[in-house]
Formats: structure tokens, sequence, C-alpha cells
């Protein structure tokens, strides 16, 4: 972590705010299975939701798709409300819903694409270019939800900021952080350890909540004033 860092376990799966709370659908998790070094695993899947935009950041495995909706039920947010759904890269485990939500705006690592509407030609969905690749974040709800470039576990990886909750920003970060704690494993798992160790820091600069790829969500508090910062 960085100098002046320490998080700690949220300890629940639902962070409050206005007008966005967020709510951990699927705490994600990776075991050690096999000695060929296959292991199990799954996603966590997060849901944005109380402004215009109500965005799930990851859906899981394809294995999972039955949980999902049922989670959604639970939560009282059909699949039809779904307005984004973004995810933070490619790997099986992160994408494997996508089917689920022929309604939403979809976003994969560094690619946005969109429904088709009525009489577009072909009626599929449609590319939308957007510049993270180049460091320029896309924000479906300006000030409050922002997709970051997070680059470094693969290069097209991005993480979900959520500003004004009632903890501050909250930052799905997919495989960015495995999870907290994770200080002796990311980097094997990362295709680029240092640009991923940069994007690391730039998150825990801004987040007071990180939710991890396979852990649960987790507290930042650094030193100084402000949300975040440790408490006396």
């Amino acid at each position: 972590m960085l100098p002046g860092v320490r998080t700690a376990p949220l300890g629940a799966r639902e962070v409050p705010g206005s007008p966005y709370s967020v709510r951990v659908l699927q705490e994600g998790y990776s075991l050690p299975e096999d000695e060929d070094g296959s292991f199990l695993a799954d996603c966590s899947v997060t849901l944005i939701r109380g402004g215009p935009v109500t965005a799930l950041v990851d859906t899981g495995g394809p294995w999972g798709g039955r949980r999902l909706l049922a989670e959604l039920e639970a939560a009282g947010t059909p699949p039809e409300s779904i307005t984004h759904v973004l995810c933070t890269h490619g790997h099986s485990d992160h994408v494997g819903n996508l089917n689920l939500f022929p309604k939403a705006w979809v976003l994969v690592g560094f690619d946005l694409s969109r429904p088709g509407g009525a009489g577009e030609r072909g009626g599929g969905g449609r590319f939308v270019p957007l510049d993270l690749g180049r460091g320029v974040p896309y924000a479906p709800h300006p000030g409050y939800v922002e997709v970051l470039p997070t680059p470094g576990h693969v290069r097209a990886h991005v993480s979900v900021a959520v500003r004004g909750t009632a903890l501050g920003t909250v930052v799905a970060a997919g495989d960015l952080f495995e999870r907290e704690g994770d200080g002796g494993e990311w980097g094997a798992l990362s295709e680029d350890p240092p640009e991923q160790e940069r994007s690391r820091r730039r998150v825990l600069e801004v987040a007071d909540v990180v939710v991890p790829g396979h852990g649960a969500p987790f507290r930042v508090f650094r030193e100084g004033g402000g949300m975040g910062t440790t408490p006396p």
C-alpha cells in the first residue's frame, strides 16, 4: 500500500448514498484447486443505482447467470432496468452474462457499444469511440459515475468510481486488486506489473472504499484531512 494508507474490511455489502448507492451483489473469490495450477474463481459483481444511470460492474462467469438474476430480483432491480454494463476487462469470469442485458450500453475494457435503435440498419449494437486508451475517463453520469482507465492486469482494464456516497468515493476495481492485502499475489497475474502498480496507487489516492475483483470490499484510510482519512 501507499505510505500513510491503511485498509480495513468494509464489513457490509452496500454503501448508501445520494444520488447513488453501491451494492455488491456477488463477492468475488479465487480458490486454488489442483497442483496443475487450476483454481475456482468468479468475480465481484457490483450494482450502482439511484440516479439516471443504473449500472452493473462486471457480470460474473456464464455459470452464474441464474444466481445473478436472482440477486437482481432480490435487490428490486430487474435486468431490463440496467442502463449500463461496465466490465472492467474481458476475462471470462467478468463478461459471462452480457447476453442478459440486451437493452444496456455495454463497456468491456476500453470498448463501448450501445444497443441499436428501432429501424437502424442491422438492428445490432453500435460501437461508440472513446479515449480510455489515451487515459481519458468515460463518464456515464459526469461528477458521479466515472470509468477510469486502470491498465496493468491487462492493458484494457478499467475501474468504476462512484462519487458522493455516504462513505465518499467507492471504486469497483475489477482485478486491479485481487482482494484486500493482496500484495504478494497480484503481480503474478499481471500483464504489466509496473503499470498496474501505478494504477493501484492512483486508485488508492482517491478511493474511500474499494470493491476488489476476488474478495470482500474494503475501506481505505489516508493520513490528512477529508474523507477516507484515518480516524483518531
